[in-house]
């Protein structure tokens, strides 16, 4: 599959993951005949910078497969310049036309940066790097008297949105000429579902039950 327009992106990524929450998976590209098919290029039709968890793997979750997701990983989502650097391969080699931030509920990343800031302890080691870009988002949920921590991890989905796209002049141009656009997501563990929590540009499809929120470039 070769997408360029990011709003046929999004909507092939939802209707995966309707299938996932539903048992309807088709289980798309996972065989050999398309693992031989792919092995000469990639044609990825999303980056997800996705959040490290378990049970956060996005192939799955989206019902995809082989080549059809570029996913860069990291503790809470964290987007230092590595992460930076792969999602602009992604954009500017690959021409992939949707970039998804996918945080999810009951992040443990959020509740250690919570944990830190509330008893003034940082944790050792390079996890105090993974808290630090935390605390920002930990800031502003309180600057908005958000204090429970899904409600925080919203706020951290939209704030690593902005946070690409103020950090990466690369990925702000390419959204400007309308080649791609940047959308944070937030995953349900129990339920299977994501739902919306920002986009870039706004008039990217919100779903019913979405919160999406125009985040500033």
């Amino acid at each position: 599959m070769t997408l360029t327009d990011p709003t046929q992106a999004l909507a092939e990524l939802r209707a995966g993951n309707r299938r996932f929450v539903t048992g309807a998976q088709r289980h798309p590209n996972q065989d050999s005949l398309h693992r031989a098919a792919v092995a000469d290029g990639q044609h990825p039709f999303a980056v997800i910078v996705g959040c490290s968890d378990s049970r956060l793997a996005a192939e799955i979750i989206f019902d995809r497969g082989l080549g059809d997701l570029f996913v860069v990983r990291t503790a809470g989502h964290t987007a230092g310049p590595e992460v930076l650097g792969s999602v602009e391969y992604a954009v500017t080699v690959l021409n992939t036309p949707l970039v998804v931030v996918l945080g999810h509920d009951s992040c443990g990343a959020v509740q250690a940066a919570r944990d830190a800031a509330r008893t003034g302890t940082p944790p050792v080691g390079h996890l105090r790097a993974v808290v630090d870009a935390v605390v920002p988002s930990l800031q502003r949920a309180a600057e908005q008297g958000v204090d429970d921590v899904d409600g925080i991890v919203d706020i951290h989905i939209a704030h690593t949105v902005e946070a690409l796209l103020g950090n990466s002049a690369v990925l702000a141009a390419a959204v400007a000429e309308g080649r791609c656009a940047v959308v944070g997501m937030s995953y349900r563990l129990a339920a299977g579902e994501v739902r919306t929590v920002a986009a870039v540009p706004s008039v990217v499809p919100a779903q019913a039950g979405d919160r999406a929120t125009a985040v500033a470039g």
